[in-house]
């Protein structure tokens, strides 16, 4: 009889409780609008891109080969103009706005208050909203990329390109979603009161200003790969399993940083 008291009240395990929260983030995340949205719009950014390329514009004449649109060329932490720019590395931005409206829905709807009342384990909370914020991204990056072979299809250039260094571009953008979404999600849980801040910061982050301008001063250093921004543009059309490595290990390392900081903050500060 005792056994089975101590069997009732027993507290469910890590992999239990995660299990549950991302059943109903991932249910939650199914039954928004704002998901497909957005992935319609991943999958519509590189036909606007191409025509930009074909246009008068600032990018006219920038790419030669339909996968540039991809990915660049080579690592480029200094961009000197949009067409530089223009590649799937955009899915990060408009990623990190899609997770600063997904997060800032859980404190305006009351969600929060309700989970943090039944579920105290704010380390939970962290890495389901990064697993579920990074599916979104790894989504994005993939109708993108289905949008990209379309947009270069119709731009008629030619898709010549070394197979192994495509996959390990691919790969690798789609393994620093990890990344993305940690640093986004904390950056909401900071801001979780300040909607419009936590946008502008998603955005300016996404765009890797802060980099741009520490490259334009530094110069094209690896040593800028310790930065998300830094190690994404090593995700390139130039890329090996070495650049696949560099994405992996900044990307997990960011992942854990960000998840523990977070939960720090929930722990200690008011989360409603």
């Amino acid at each position: 009889m005792e056994n089975a008291k101590t069997l009732q009240f027993e507290r469910p395990s890590f992999s239990e409780r995660l299990k549950g929260m991302l059943g109903v983030d991932f249910y939650r995340l199914f039954h928004t609008p704002l998901f497909y949205i957005f992935i319609v719009i991943a999958a519509l950014i590189p036909a606007l891109v191409s025509m930009g390329a074909m246009g008068e514009g600032e990018t006219a004449g920038m790419f030669t080969n339909a996968w540039q649109i991809i990915a660049a060329d080579s690592p480029l932490y200094i961009v000197h103009n949009m067409g530089e720019y223009a590649n799937m590395n955009m899915v990060f931005i408009f990623g990190g706005i899609m997770v600063s409206i997904f997060i800032g829905h859980d404190y305006r709807s009351g969600y929060v208050k309700q989970l943090f009342t039944t579920h105290a384990k704010k380390e939970d909370y962290m890495i389901s909203k990064t697993l579920v914020s990074a599916f979104s991204m790894v989504c994005m990056c993939f109708t993108y990329l289905i949008g990209g072979m379309i947009a270069g299809a119709a731009t008629g250039l030619p898709f010549s390109i070394d197979g192994g260094s495509l996959v390990c571009a691919i790969l690798g953008k789609v393994i620093m979603s990890l990344g993305w979404a940690s640093l986004y999600t904390f950056i909401n849980i900071i801001f979780r009161r300040k909607f419009g801040i936590s946008i502008a910061l998603c955005f300016v982050l996404g765009t890797g200003i802060p980099v741009i301008g520490a490259a334009a001063l530094v110069g094209n250093t690896a040593a800028l790969n310790i930065f998300l921004y830094g190690s994404s543009v090593q995700a390139c059309l130039s890329s090996d399993f070495v650049s696949v490595a560099v994405c992996l290990m900044n990307s997990a390392v960011w992942a854990v940083v960000y998840n523990v900081l977070g939960a720090v903050i929930l722990y200690h500060r008011d989360v409603y």
